[in-house]
Formats: C-alpha cells, sequence, structure tokens
C-alpha cells in the first residue's frame, strides 16, 4: 500500500504545475534555451530512471565494441518513443509539469508530443558533434522544443548538453546531419560569429530546454558512470506538416508523423496534444 501512496504522489508531482519566471521565458526566447533548476525531484527522477534504464538496456541492439562505431553511435545509445513500450514511461513523458513549460517558453497555447527519446551516454563515449535538431524534421514552423532531463547529477566529465546562444536566429549549418563534418564546420562558425557557449553543469533535477534550431553539442564521457538522459521533443499543438527536404525528414515523416498530409496538423495517434490552455 505504502508503495501505491508513493506512486501516487510522484506521478502528481509530474503533472503539478512549475512556474516558469517572466525571466526564464525572456531568456529562452533571446537565447534559443533555458536550464531551470529543480523542476523535478530526486524522487522522481530515481523512480522513473531506474524503468528508463531497464526499458533502455532491454531494448538496445547497439553492441558492436566503441572502437567500431561511427562517431554518432559513440555520441550515445539512442531508444525512442518508450512511451509506447511500458505504462509508467508513459507517465513520465506525458508529464503535463514538462509539457506546461514548453508551452510557456514558447509562447504558444499547448503541445504536442513529437516523440521522446532516451541518450545514454556510455562510459567512453564520444562527443556529440554540434547539431539543430529540426534539420530532421519536416515541422513548418521553429515552434519547437526539446526537453533535456538528466537522470543523474552531470558533471563536466559525463559530457552535459552545451548550448550556443542566441544561434536558433541564424541560417548557419541547417543543412547539415550531424556528423564529424558538423562539428568541425559549425564550431569554426559558431566562434567566428561569437556566440556566447554555455556548458555548464546540470544540478540533480536540473533540465534544459533548447528550440529546434538552436545549435547545441556534448562533450565525451571520461566518467566511469553512464550519463543517463531522457528527452521530450514538443511542438506546437497548431504545428503543421511541411514537405520533407531531406531524407532524415522523409524518414521521420513517416515514422514519427505516420506520413499524415503535408499542409495538415500532426494529429496522429503517436502526436498526442500534453497540454492546452
Amino acid at each position: 500500500m505504502d508503495t501505491l501512496v508513493s506512486n501516487a504522489v510522484l506521478r502528481r508531482e509530474l503533472d503539478a504545475p512549475f512556474e516558469v519566471s517572466a525571466e526564464a521565458i525572456e531568456f529562452y526566447q533571446k537565447n534559443g534555451y533555458v536550464k531551470l533548476k529543480n523542476v523535478l525531484s530526486p524522487e522522481v527522477l530515481a523512480y522513473y530512471g531506474d524503468i528508463i534504464t531497464e526499458l533502455v538496456f532491454r531494448l538496445n541492439t547497439l553492441i558492436k565494441p566503441m572502437e567500431e562505431r561511427t562517431t554518432y553511435e559513440r555520441a550515445f545509445l539512442q531508444i525512442m518513443n518508450l512511451w509506447r513500450e511500458d505504462d509508467r514511461a508513459k507517465e513520465f513523458v506525458f508529464s503535463k509539469r514538462l509539457a506546461k513549460i514548453a508551452t510557456d517558453l514558447m509562447g504558444v497555447q499547448g503541445v504536442r508530443l513529437y516523440h521522446d527519446q532516451a541518450l545514454y551516454k556510455e562510459p567512453s563515449g564520444g562527443i556529440t558533434p554540434w547539431h539543430a535538431d529540426q534539420f530532421y524534421w519536416p515541422l513548418a514552423t521553429p515552434k519547437t522544443v526539446t526537453v533535456w532531463i538528466p537522470l543523474q547529477e552531470t558533471p563536466m566529465e559525463m559530457g552535459p548538453l552545451a548550448f550556443a546562444e542566441g544561434s536558433q536566429h541564424v541560417e548557419i549549418g541547417r543543412n547539415l546531419e550531424i556528423s564529424d563534418e558538423s562539428e568541425q564546420l559549425l564550431s569554426e562558425a559558431l566562434q567566428r560569429e561569437n556566440f556566447p557557449l554555455n556548458d555548464t553543469p546540470f544540478e540533480l533535477g536540473e533540465v534544459s530546454f533548447h528550440a529546434g534550431w538552436t545549435f547545441h553539442r556534448a562533450g565525451p564521457n571520461v566518467s566511469s558512470q553512464p550519463r543517463k538522459v531522457m528527452t521530450m521533443i514538443y511542438m506546437d499543438k497548431d504545428q503543421t506538416i511541411t514537405k520533407p527536404r531531406n531524407r532524415y525528414q522523409q524518414d521521420d515523416w513517416q515514422t514519427w508523423l505516420d506520413s499524415f498530409p503535408v499542409g495538415s496538423r500532426p494529429e496522429s495517434e503517436k502526436n498526442p496534444v500534453l497540454f492546452s490552455y
């Protein structure tokens, strides 16, 4: 009985409102990301983190030795749409608290889920190269945001996410997939344009939200523990699907948007509205 009661308390936390300050919204709109402290309790992260970790290692198919992997494969184990695999993972992914924060930061009336993904950077895992997520998404507007949730404290040696502040406003590098090339070209371009870099560690309970066109990267994991991270990608509930502009967007259109018609809202059962005013 105590376990049932405690689980209910954790579920209530996931849905309880978290008030985002006007300063945080202004910072996000200007810089394309924001880091927020104490969004989730250690108890929520421990309980759902164990569930997510079990799913990641059960569903993972990337078992090649690190030295035989590509740069992308060395960056992390990537498992998507955990909410369709486990009802408890669904509770976490469908958190109204996190979806409301995404809604408030973007200044929209509500958000849909694009998809979730766990990103586990193993010990000795390599860098995550500079990239912008929306390169991969056949969506008409930049009203998209990803929440990045470390399931443990994430010091520098684990490879916390780093952001190029204000880079969501520029057109450079929008045709680059995540790769060694994107790391080199974007590193040079972002330095040349003097974008400030935020690569600070994450405290336990601290999460970040970044816009779809904000350039970001992560360092290698040189610690002895995996860097466990869960993410959800949100889009404006009134977002529309655009014609895919590359093969990755074509794949995403079919996989995550159920090939819903170009020009329509992504109203597939895979893209539920998670929060709406």
